[in-house]
């Protein structure tokens, strides 16, 4: 796989409590991933992006909520979460937010 193709699967880190909770105690790590991505990709993208061992990969895809305002209804996009266990010697720090 190529190196674009890498860098455009991961789209951002999901940073909130309960993903910090995750990755204290099971070494977990959430991504905002893009929604054709596999898990096999997304394993290899993690690993060569962060040089950090993943040990497993749990995807799961959000359905967009329904908002609305003075014009109407809409719906958000959906989107794919990944939970990625990296080992125990791994550590990946995100710029300005650990």
């Amino acid at each position: 796989m190529g190196k674009e193709k890498l860098y455009t699967l991961i789209k951002s880190p999901i940073i909130t409590e309960q993903t910090a909770q995750l990755g204290e105690k099971m070494k977990q790590v959430v991504f905002k991933v893009d929604l054709s991505a596999n898990k096999r990709e997304i394993k290899q993208a993690v690993e060569e992006l962060f040089k950090v061992e993943v040990l497993n990969v749990t995807t799961s895809i959000m359905k967009g909520k329904t908002k609305r305002n003075r014009f109407g209804a809409y719906k958000k996009s959906d989107y794919k979460k990944a939970f990625v266990s990296i080992s125990e010697d791994s550590d990946i720090q995100f710029e300005g937010i650990n």
